[in-house]
């Protein structure tokens, strides 16, 4: 038998101390201590690995989704569409273009034709409400009285052309629109328009338009501000006489309200003149500019 030196026998004597301490705190140990002893000893191993620095990812050549102008503090409008009579071709090309408008200026626009919008609740979440070409009676009593609060409350209220063709039964109606719609000749009409003031886009004076040309229940004017009116000498069909308004605002309801009597031909919207003026209007019924 081969004799050991005194320095390898303790050699032999730690390592069978150690091997028989593991033997003892292994059986000892639970599940969770033995999870926990292999993290750890992963942990140890991962800190003591050199790493590989990162290298950023190349940029991608696909341009980034462009933002909304219009964010979660812009302005938001309502379009409402309801119609109860005649239905104008233009309601489409009309909701599209005042999504763009609106996207521009950094207004948000909805549109709808559910007169159940029409609660205090609902209202309150949009500056303004756009009726847009509607027709005869679109909201009921409960409706019209919540619009009613709602423009007390400063709301606004934007009217295109066939607004004044509704509502003949709600006088409050009459005086926030200006003035009902009473008739107009056949076809399209090509009149001079004048505005009023400043009121025209970048300083014009008149713009030649055809579209359908209203005359209206009475003249608006010694109850609103006439931003724009029809020059009788173009208009021999027409039947409002020596004054006659085709766009104007007031405050007379609380809030901010915009009319324009234009907009029944659907090729109108391709005109950068009454683009400008329908920016127009969204901007006074929004808070966006004082004057309209």
């Amino acid at each position: 038998m081969r004799r050991l030196s005194h320095r390898a026998a303790g050699r032999l004597v730690r390592r069978g101390v150690a091997r028989a301490r593991r033997r003892r705190i292994l059986r000892g140990m639970t599940p969770r201590h033995v999870f926990l002893a292999a993290a750890c000893t992963a942990a140890l191993a991962a800190c003591a690995t050199p790493t590989t620095p990162s290298v950023p990812a190349a940029a991608s050549s696909a341009p980034a989704p462009s933002a909304s102008k219009a964010g979660p503090d812009a302005p938001r409008v309502l379009v409402f569409s309801r119609t109860a009579g005649f239905r104008h071709d233009s309601i489409p090309v009309a909701i599209e273009t005042l999504k763009m408008l609106g996207a521009q200026a950094g207004i948000a626009v909805d549109a709808s034709e559910d007169a159940a919008l029409f609660d205090d609740a609902t209202l309150a979440t949009y500056t303004a409400v756009v009726f847009n070409s509607t027709t005869r009676e679109v909201l009921d009593a409960s409706q019209q009285a919540a619009f009613e609060r709602y423009m007390a409350a400063g709301g606004g209220f934007m009217g295109v052309h066939a607004a004044a063709d509704s509502g003949y039964s709600w006088p409050w109606y009459g005086d926030l629109v200006g003035a009902w719609f009473a008739r107009h000749p056949e076809g399209l009409q090509s009149v001079r328009v004048v505005f009023e003031g400043d009121a025209g886009p970048d300083g014009a004076r008149e713009w030649q338009v055809t579209d359908e040309i209203y005359d209206y229940r009475r003249n608006p004017r010694p109850r609103v501000r006439v931003t724009a009116s029809i020059d009788p000498a173009s208009h021999p069909d027409g039947r409002m006489g020596d004054d006659h308004p085709i766009a104007w605002c007031h405050r007379n309801a609380g809030g901010p309200a915009w009319y324009t009597g234009l907009g029944h031909d659907p090729a109108l919207y391709a005109d950068p003149v009454f683009r400008a003026q329908l920016l127009r209007g969204l901007e006074f019924t929004t808070g966006r500019r004082a004057d309209c």
